[in-house]
């Protein structure tokens, strides 16, 4: 019978912490009821704005911080950058019922891990937050179309295995993971990822896979 409890309690003493940060006060209860209802999270604060968001986040460190995109104020690309900055340990997660295309980018070139629309299930939410706390993007399904639609720009010219590596950071592996799959080094994954990033003109992998799937490159 122990081993069944194992990971309850694994979970219990390490749970992910998170940061809500959205001004409707029943949003946040929401979304900190879903979020309590999984025995390996549990909401460390909640933010009314995104200046309080950013100030939480430097006093609490959580791990992910779950930021609304239009906040009076201080808005979640904004703060997402402050949040960064104080608490470079926590991953943001935008969290609207937006879907434009320039604030999906805009979130994610200040650092954002990934989008997530307000309708999202209890089952999708909890999912995106155990991914964004594994080091992996979140992108919402119907978010896809419209980042997959081709833009009129001179999409630079990534090799075949720079497309395959990206891709497959697209589905939520890491690199140990990629390098095992392709049957090529983690350090030569790594190799690929760096040159991407400066042919896409980005720094990290978040970024890399949404302007990727942006251009239509992958």
């Amino acid at each position: 019978m122990n081993h069944h409890t194992v990971p309850d309690d694994a979970a219990a003493a390490h749970p992910i912490r998170v940061l809500l940060a959205d001004d409707h006060p029943v949003v946040r209860e929401g979304l900190s009821a879903m979020l309590e209802s999984a025995p390996d999270i549990t909401v460390a604060g909640q933010a009314a704005s995104g200046e309080e968001a950013v100030t939480l986040a430097g006093r609490l460190r959580p791990d992910i911080v779950l930021l609304d995109l239009r906040m009076g104020g201080m808005d979640g690309v904004a703060a997402t950058g402050h949040i960064l900055r104080q608490a470079p340990g926590s991953r943001v997660v935008i969290v609207t019922t937006y879907e434009s295309d320039t604030d999906i980018l805009r979130a994610v070139e200040e650092g954002a891990a990934g989008y997530l629309l307000k309708g999202s299930t209890r089952a999708e939410l909890i999912d995106a937050v155990r991914a964004a706390a594994r080091g992996e993007t979140v992108l919402t399904p119907s978010l896809a179309p419209k980042l997959f639609r081709s833009r009129t720009v001179d999409a630079p010219p990534l090799s075949d295995r720079e497309t395959e590596v990206l891709r497959l950071v697209g589905q939520g592996l890491t690199n140990a993971a990629i390098g095992t799959k392709l049957f090529i080094g983690e350090a030569t994954v790594k190799t690929h990822l760096l040159r991407a990033y400066r042919k896409l003109d980005v720094t990290d992998r978040t970024a890399a896979v949404v302007t990727a799937l942006e251009r239509g490159l992958i």
